[in-house]
């Protein structure tokens, strides 16, 4: 492939053919284009020269071998899958052996959909209310696979899908251009407008119910991104808004449900610290946190700007917003904030959430004496039932904080988010470190973390799984060791999100497990080459390797 280029050319040309392209250049700008295209052409050439990693992948160990694996085909050989859903993470036992519906995110307007029992697949079509929603850019150059076809056409950009406990699928989906409707903005009457005007959205919300076959468009001031059901009254859909925004946003579907009126359904909040520390929301300082932005628009980092706070009779505003989203046992609601060394939001609503809600930042240790282990850069989360939440580090770490553990004060002017360094505590995933590292952690690819609240596995209740993106596994921390989970060579495997599902209760191991998805962005490059469908995988756990 660019066989007239040099390694560090070709690299950079195969950057610019992708679906994903402006995207991509990005992430070189960021590195340093030059600097990073080379170092990309070195190790490609290493590998054509015949080089091999330092450290084989060990066999399957110990309970690693009762791992018992289904696969099946779904979507289309030109789609991206990121997530699937197969039931109401509050309650396994919904849609026992029923459809699963997959989020084809930047690639198609429609959500694949798997009949497990009759391994069959079909789709949903995915629709967007106004003409000019924006649609998928063409590729910057030619590909070598489709020439100059944007194989990727989607508008709605749909990113993740969750049951509700009436088995109607909630998702995130873009049904409209940027710009925010009037109610959303300053001069609004609108609660949460009054207090936070939002002028844009990337992404809002739909809803499709299997038994009339018919989809909802909900139009929503706050950008969404993942979502997730509270144990509430009202079954309040809380969404983050994948790092930007600079708000949390939630639907009250049971007022939905009556009304159908998206305005007086909906509501969002600021992050804002109690920096006067008199545990009430008061009038918060706006502009004082500088947040280092990369050029994608992600945060870079808060603590140096949580800690440039002068007015210590407000409090302050976090200039953030949730990537990951998890809802503990209490009703908190917890978030992960991206960049370097990034960190954990933990948002009380209070009794009117527009008003009252408070929320508490914790940062990754990083460079912090005070803490065995560092690590950086969060992304996916999740909270058991223990209330404990677990984040996936780009440092090659599984981590978890239990704020029981804090021994200080969690607001006022001293909790600028390193308040509780220990709170955390750091796994480092299994596989090698890069070349020359000595620092903890692993060269692991780490997305999402799921925790298995109620052990539909068979490896213990709240027990975290983290993805494996670089090691074609999911990872499972049991009694404080890891459970690796590989997919066998050579198809790969690269999951993002997962859930887990309770097919039979009769049935053993065999009437439980947990689905998610092979997605990555181009299967064409898989080994079976073009034509290869992205995946619905199943695992689960047998007693012994030979138990029938």
């Amino acid at each position: 492939m660019f066989s007239n280029l040099d390694p560090a050319q070709a690299w950079l040309r195969r950057v610019q053919s992708g679906q994903a392209g402006s995207a991509m250049m990005g992430g070189l700008g960021q590195l340093g284009p030059k600097r990073a295209t080379e170092l990309f052409g070195d190790w490609t050439t290493r590998i054509q020269n015949g080089e091999l990693p330092s450290q084989a992948p060990p066999r399957p160990q110990g309970i690693e071998r009762n791992i018992v694996i289904t696969q099946w085909d779904w979507a289309d050989p030109k789609a991206y899958l990121h997530d699937e859903i197969s039931t109401d993470k509050r309650n396994p036992k919904l849609n026992a052996n029923g459809l699963i519906y997959g989020s084809p995110e930047e690639s198609r307007d429609y959500l694949p959909v798997l009949d497990p029992v009759h391994n069959t697949i079909s789709q949903v079509k995915v629709p967007y209310r106004d003409p000019d929603t924006p649609g998928q850019p063409k590729p910057l150059a030619a590909s070598n696979f489709w020439g100059d076809e944007p194989i990727w056409d989607t508008h709605t950009t749909v990113h993740n899908p969750m049951f509700d406990e009436r088995g109607r699928v909630w998702y995130t989906a873009r049904i409209r251009a940027a710009d925010d409707p009037s109610f959303c903005k300053k001069g609004s009457s609108v609660p949460s407008a009054e207090i936070t005007p939002v002028e844009r959205s990337g992404r809002q919300l739909e809803m499709y119910d299997p038994a009339t076959k018919k989809t909802d468009m909900i139009d929503t001031c706050f950008g969404t991104h993942h979502l997730l059901f509270a144990m509430d009254a009202n079954d309040t859909l809380w969404t983050s808004s994948g790092g930007g925004g600079g708000v949390v946003g939630w639907l009250n579907t049971k007022m939905w449900d009556k009304t159908h009126d998206a305005q007086k359904s909906q509501g969002w909040t600021a992050l804002v610290l109690d920096t006067n520390g008199n545990g009430k929301r008061d009038p918060y300082a706006e502009g004082e946190q500088k947040v280092t932005t990369a050029p994608s628009g992600e945060s870079l980092g808060t603590s140096e700007a949580v800690n440039t706070i002068a007015d210590l009779t407000h409090d302050t505003r976090l200039n953030a917003a949730f990537y990951g989203i998890g809802i503990g046992p209490d009703g908190m609601v917890w978030g992960t904030v991206l960049g370097f060394p990034g960190g954990l939001a933990r948002l009380n609503p209070g009794k009117n959430p527009p008003e009252t809600a408070l929320t508490e930042y914790y940062e990754v240790p990083w460079n912090d004496p005070k803490a065995p282990v560092w690590g950086f850069s969060p992304r996916g989360m999740d909270v058991g039932s223990d209330g404990i939440a677990w984040v996936a580090l780009a440092s090659g770490h599984l981590a978890s904080f239990d704020r029981s553990k804090c021994k200080g004060p969690l607001n006022g002017p001293k909790a600028t988010g390193r308040q509780c360094p220990e709170g955390w505590s750091l796994y480092q995933t299994p596989g090698p470190k890069f070349k020359n590292v000595t620092d903890s952690g692993s060269a692991d690819s780490h997305y999402y973390v799921w925790v298995d609240t109620f052990d539909t596995l068979g490896l213990g209740k709240n027990v975290p799984i983290i993805t494996g993106n670089s090691s074609d596994s999911l990872i499972a921390l049991v009694n404080g060791k890891f459970v690796v989970m590989r997919i066998p060579y050579p198809m790969g495997f690269f999951a993002k999100g997962m859930d887990g599902r309770f097919d039979d209760t009769k049935a053993g191991w065999k009437g439980k497990g947990v689905y998610t998805t092979w997605g990555t962005r181009t299967p064409f490059h898989s080994e079976t080459g073009k034509g290869t469908l992205p995946k619905v995988v199943h695992f689960q756990l047998r007693p012994n390797p030979l138990a029938d």
